[in-house]
């Protein structure tokens, strides 16, 4: 494998290699552990319901993040 380091460019080997492997690994069973994963054979129905389910994921934890920050900036 010919993988280069997305910062500087240097061709990775060794550990570099090892961990950057390891980490897409762990990186796309992360992805396809998620609810709303949409897969290539899931059917049309299923990836409009998962879509509109990340939309609206996406809106509850953005009124979440707004209600902590609102609350940290109370004072005392």
């Amino acid at each position: 494998m010919n993988e280069a380091c997305g910062s500087c460019g240097k061709p990775l080997g060794g550990r570099d290699l090892d961990y950057h492997i390891n980490r897409e690994k762990d990186k796309k069973a992360s992805d396809e552990k998620w609810i709303f994963f949409i897969k290539e054979s899931d059917g049309a129905l299923v990836k409009n319901a998962k879509i509109v389910g990340n939309f609206f994921y996406t809106i509850y934890m953005a009124i979440i993040t707004f209600i902590v920050w609102l609350i940290a900036m109370m004072p005392g």
